[in-house]
């Protein structure tokens, strides 16, 4: 199992810091690279003034010397391998310490790693420890130009220091991972709204298509019993109804088809025989909207708008009716400007565009879902829909939808 897999395991409050060594891990990035040389540094600067300090004493020998530089040498080394066994590397620097001086700052950093690293379980008991040890080296290996006190109070200060910086470095990377994973689990759920904004949009298009499905079937039994009661009808009205007969019957027919994958939502209880909004019912939508207060410029360049699909029509009218809606509630008293152009063969583009507020008002909360809604009717339709602001700070919606030569 790699490092990598072995992170989603485990709680999500844990860092990556947390996590066991990896045997199989040999490769340092360049940061590790960088940290690492930056620490052997420092620790080996420190150890270089113990060490001059070890050599002013004139009763230091030389053999004495070279021990020290060797055992100095030996923990700067093993601040190479801290990252494998950090707890390790840091009680063996800090019982290493206790009778070598060239050996304490590679001591300060193995504790400040193990800071960053580990729980605080572990950090407490092995700073306890150098706590406790502070005051044996200088009675073990004494500086003649410091007195004890002084020495003591120093050492345990420097502890203190790099194990609450290290514990303060580990609080925030915790932080930004808690950050991060909350940033993560935000996104995921405005997916899963927008795909139940999806969802609801398309069980609110099948039902609206199951309406005007029976209504198309309505009309065909009831043509269809009229030929059946009077079969003495004149041969003209007889063709008359046999013609809306198969032309009910083959609207119905490309409604199914639309239909088909669609779920309808249980529960309804609407009447499925209630007319249904086209493209020539654009105009009273239009009057509606004006009536209420806007103002609203309509320029149909449909030749025939009765000629238009049902379903076509109905999604022009639906796209409108909440462009229009979105218009009142975000941009009140802007005037609005309509546009449908199109036909046969080439399709239907419907724009709803308004320009920004003139003045302040005060904004109507929404969730944006009537635009989610609005796409996934365009895509089931087969056409698509744009939505954005424009540099002027207005607004604009536009659409485009398939009409079959």
């Amino acid at each position: 199992m790699t490092r990598t897999e072995y992170r989603w395991l485990l709680p999500s409050a844990l860092a990556d810091d947390d996590l066991p060594a990896d045997p199989g891990r040999s490769r340092r990035t360049v940061r590790d690279w960088a940290v690492d040389l930056t620490a052997f540094v420092c620790a080996a600067g420190i150890g270089v003034l113990a060490l001059n300090a070890v050599a002013a004493d004139p009763a230091a020998s030389d053999g004495l010397l070279v021990a020290d530089a060797l055992v100095g040498a030996a923990a700067c080394g093993a601040l190479w391998v801290r990252r494998r066994w950090p707890v390790g590397v840091a009680v063996a620097l800090v019982a290493v310490s206790l009778v070598e001086p060239a050996a304490a700052g590679a001591m300060l950093i193995a504790l400040f790693g193990l800071a960053v690293h580990r729980p605080f379980r572990p950090v407490a008991f092995i700073g306890a420890a150098a706590l406790a040890t502070a005051p044996v080296q200088p009675v073990l290996r004494p500086d003649p130009g410091v007195s004890f006190l002084v020495s003591s109070l120093i050492g345990a200060l420097l502890v203190l220091l790099v194990l609450s910086w290290g514990m303060a470095v580990r609080s925030r990377r915790r932080l930004v991972v808690s950050l991060r994973e909350r940033a993560r689990r935000a996104e995921t759920e405005a997916a899963l709204r927008a795909e139940q904004a999806q969802r609801l949009a398309r069980e609110a298009i099948a039902r609206e298509m199951h309406d005007v499905l029976a209504h198309r079937l309505t009309l065909l039994s009831v043509h269809a019993g009229a030929l059946e009661f009077r079969p003495g009808a004149p041969t003209a009205e007889i063709a008359r109804a046999a013609g809306v007969i198969r032309d009910s019957a083959h609207e119905a027919l490309q409604d199914l088809r639309e239909i088909i994958g669609v779920l309808r939502a249980p529960g309804d209880t609407e009447d499925g025989t209630r007319p249904q909004p086209t493209l020539v019912t654009l105009d009273a939508l239009v009057d509606e909207s004006r009536a209420a207060g806007m103002t609203v410029t309509l320029d149909n360049r449909v030749a025939d708008p009765a000629e238009a699909p049902a379903a076509t029509g109905r999604t022009v009218y639906r796209i409108a009716q909440e462009a229009l809606t979105n218009a009142r509630k975000h941009a009140p008293g802007a005037p609005v400007g309509v546009t449908v152009d199109g036909g046969p063969g080439h399709g239907l583009t419907i724009e709803i565009a308004n320009p920004a507020p003139a003045g302040p008002f005060e904004p109507v909360p929404g969730s944006g879902q009537g635009l989610i809604g609005l796409t996934e009717r365009a895509n089931l339709a087969g056409g698509s829909l744009e939505h954005g602001f424009r540099p002027d700070g207005g607004f604009t919606v536009l659409a485009r939808l398939p009409w079959p030569s």
